[in-house]
């Protein structure tokens, strides 16, 4: 089998210029040249805030830049032509597609109603601040620009749990709405806030089994207009994971195909809550290693105080590698998001070289690292701040290094605090393959390595470029590798 990479084919302040389905198409080929096998796309429906919306706060999921709503025909990334053609192109040159599914909200209803709520304490959401009584919330959503074209279906208050504004009072607060369905949240398996069903804008009830129906036929509608391969799944934390067990059977069913699928289950520093989500989804359901990303962020800005030794400690890759998808940054945790995790540029090179270069996980590569980015938005302290996230320099060489030398048994060297390394073996599928990697976040490292004695006699340079010399591998198979001060370096034979 051939090593395979994803890549997240946005970032949160991609340019609100309808570019994005045409850049796709146009990059294809050459993405899948540089080594990438898959692309995350970013939500293609339109959200509420039209052309401004990134796609997280979803209004109509059947609008994919085709009706004149929200004050646009085309969402910030292209119109539905673009998209459709997009995903196709990329699929023609071997790229599959994962498009990225937002079903835990709707926001922008069309009209209010009035509604009977509780408030609760944002802090304890299963506390009830205030008797029954009745606000007007916005939870019609009727689409009168697409005008039950693929859809028919109304959205009331009976298809939500709850609201965060009484337009009656422009009241601001977290209201459970009380419908026949229950009076309270929905069951959900993170309990941060006593309860964290109610994430944002107007949640969805997958209580009510008309919503649930509609949203399979959306799904299956979604599949047979676009075409693609599977699903990355949005805050999956806030959501009743029965809804997904049942939604996902039923389009494998349906479709016929095994559509992967990973989940944002966000949680960086409780690992046994994401094995509590995989156990409850009964492995349906990869999940992004949150807890190796928050590894990666604290050891590039601790420096040589950080154990690299520890690296891998805590994190879903070393508990279940099999449903792990590995990352280094991605559009939440970028500089001024609302999951800011940033990882220092002086280690992102390291944190690569682990994704992609070790056996365990479904590395995802970010879109700035190749691309590059510069943007401006306000941070906490309500000032402009000016970013600017510049590509990564060794990254296409990693991934080169991934789809042609990263194979065969792993032998890890995790036994210095400020060094550490492991070799792959290279198998007879891949002429050629066989790879030595070492780094460090101190002083400069050697570590002397075992690779195999079928490599016996043959020279070693470091691909990366920055180590200069060579390394022959004794009668035993192993030899003397090195890497820079605060640097990586991957050796393999020499070309």
């Amino acid at each position: 089998m051939e090593n395979h990479t994803m890549l997240q084919y946005f970032e949160w302040y991609y340019p609100k210029d309808g570019s994005l389905w045409r850049k796709v198409r146009n990059d294809a080929k050459g993405l899948k040249e540089m080594g990438i096998d898959s692309i995350w796309l970013p939500p293609a429906h339109k959200g509420m805030d039209g052309t401004e919306s990134t796609g997280y706060d979803s209004y109509d999921l059947y609008d994919l830049g085709e009706f004149d709503q929200k004050g646009s025909v085309a969402t910030k990334y292209g119109t539905k032509e673009e998209y459709i053609d997009a995903v196709k192109t990329a699929r023609e040159a071997g790229i599959q597609v994962y498009v990225d599914i937002v079903l835990n909200h709707l926001g922008g209803a069309d009209e209010h109603e009035p509604v009977i709520v509780r408030k609760v304490n944002p802090d304890n959401r299963n506390e009830f601040i205030s008797e029954p009584y009745e606000i007007d919330a916005y939870t019609k959503f009727t689409y009168p620009g697409r005008n039950g074209k693929y859809s028919e279906f109304k959205w009331d208050y009976q298809c939500f749990t709850g609201v965060d504004f009484d337009a009656r009072t422009e009241e601001t607060a977290i209201y459970s709405i009380q419908n026949q369905y229950g009076e309270g949240w929905e069951e959900v398996l993170d309990d941060e806030n006593g309860n964290y069903d109610y994430l944002m804008l107007t949640d969805i009830d997958f209580r009510n089994p008309a919503v649930r129906e509609e949203l399979k036929r959306w799904g299956k509608w979604f599949h047979e207009t676009v075409g693609f391969d599977g699903f990355r799944l949005d805050a999956i934390k806030h959501m009743p994971h029965t809804f997904f067990n049942e939604w996902l059977d039923y389009l494998r069913a349906e479709l016929g195909k095994e559509l992967f699928t990973v989940g944002e289950y966000w949680s960086p520093y409780d690992l046994q809550a994401m094995l509590n989500y995989i156990e409850a989804t009964e492995g349906r359901i990869s999940l992004f290693d949150a807890c190796l990303q928050a590894n990666f962020s604290k050891a590039s800005k601790a420096g040589e105080s950080y154990d690299l030794a520890t690296i891998l400690d805590g994190s879903l890759v070393q508990a279940r590698p099999e449903l792990a998808v590995t990352l280094v940054e991605n559009h939440d945790t970028q500089p001024l998001q609302s999951l800011e995790q940033t990882v220092e540029p002086w280690f992102r090179a390291h944190a690569y070289s682990v994704i992609l270069l070790r056996e365990a996980g479904y590395p995802c590569v970010f879109y700035s690292d190749v691309y590059g980015s510069a943007y401006v938005d306000k941070g906490t302290d309500g000032k402009d701040h000016e970013v600017t996230m510049l590509s990564l320099p060794q990254l296409p060489q990693l991934l080169s290094l991934r789809k042609d030398k990263a194979y065969g048994l792993q032998r890890d060297y995790f036994d210095h605090p400020s060094c550490i390394g492991w070799t792959r073996a290279g198998d007879e599928e891949h002429q050629g393959s066989g790879l030595a990697v070492i780094l460090s976040n101190g002083e400069a490292g050697i570590k002397h390595m075992e690779i195999g004695v079928q490599f016996a006699g043959q020279v070693f340079t470091d691909y990366l470029g920055h180590v200069e010399g060579e390394v022959t591998i004794d009668e035993n198979g192993s030899g003397e590798f090195r890497c820079n001060a605060g640097s990586v370096s991957a050796w393999a034979v020499r070309g």
